[in-house]
């Protein structure tokens, strides 16, 4: 019986070891983790996404396709590459006027029935995709996610998204620049709901300079005018799961 207790106690102890090498190992990664990298934002677009637009995340738009391209504006400026996945209706005229360079923007306007190996692909060589989704299962979701992190691209999905970073939603909006039947569409205003994984929702009206007409807008995409009061009937943005 000795033997057998002895035996016992020797092998616990090898276990509580091997757990503390792992413990250690593990603080040590942690300790030497390098911090989550932020992507520059136009000022209008600061205030939604106080923590930045993050690298290797996915964020959920809808509402507005321009809310969606305005993301991409500043880091497109500081010389990021773009991709736009599933768009055939867009507007090259639309993205430029929005700050988008189009010398490093790559448009895959469909991509059939394989959508999520054309979206993986995109982002392994692209900073930022712009995509409209195609139906996608949680796992695979999370597979792309994982691999976001990993090549620290970020995705923007126009629609909802499963386990979305952030959501936001355009809940209304108003041109300025026309007159009584002249002039030019110059800016757009819209009311925009956000809210982070884990945080509050919060909700801004904002600017977006434009050129043009909004050809990037889908008829899915119309929003209601813009009413600066408080809107008692706006729905809520839908929280990031």
């Amino acid at each position: 019986m000795a033997v057998l207790l002895g035996s016992r106690s020797s092998a616990l102890a090898e276990r509580s070891e091997v757990r503390e090498e792992l413990q250690a190992r593990i603080r040590q990664m942690q300790s030497t983790r390098l911090p989550e990298r932020s992507l520059p934002l136009l000022d209008e677009l600061r205030p939604l996404l106080p923590e930045g637009l993050r690298a290797g995340a996915t964020y959920s738009v809808t509402g507005s396709t321009s809310l969606a391209l305005a993301l991409l504006a500043a880091p497109s400026r500081e010389g990021a590459w773009c991709g736009m996945l599933g768009l055939p209706h867009l507007g090259t005229e639309a993205a430029a006027g929005l700050g988008i360079e189009l010398d490093r923007l790559v448009l895959v306007p469909d991509a059939g029935a394989r959508w999520l190996g054309v979206a993986a692909a995109m982002t392994e060589v692209l900073g930022l995709v712009v995509a409209a989704p195609s139906r996608v299962t949680p796992a695979e979701a999370s597979r792309l996610a994982a691999r976001l992190r990993q090549r620290e691209s970020t995705l923007i999905v126009l629609g909802p998204w499963p386990q979305a970073d952030a959501v936001l939603r355009a809940t209304a909006s108003d041109w300025s620049g026309l007159g009584r039947g002249h002039g030019h569409l110059m800016s757009r205003r819209l009311r925009v709901e956000t809210v982070s994984r884990g945080g509050r929702p919060r909700s801004r009206v904002i600017t977006l300079p434009t050129r043009g007409t909004d050809a990037a807008a889908s008829p899915a995409a119309t929003e209601p005018p813009l009413r600066l009061a408080p809107d008692p009937t706006a729905t809520p943005a839908a929280h990031a799961s």
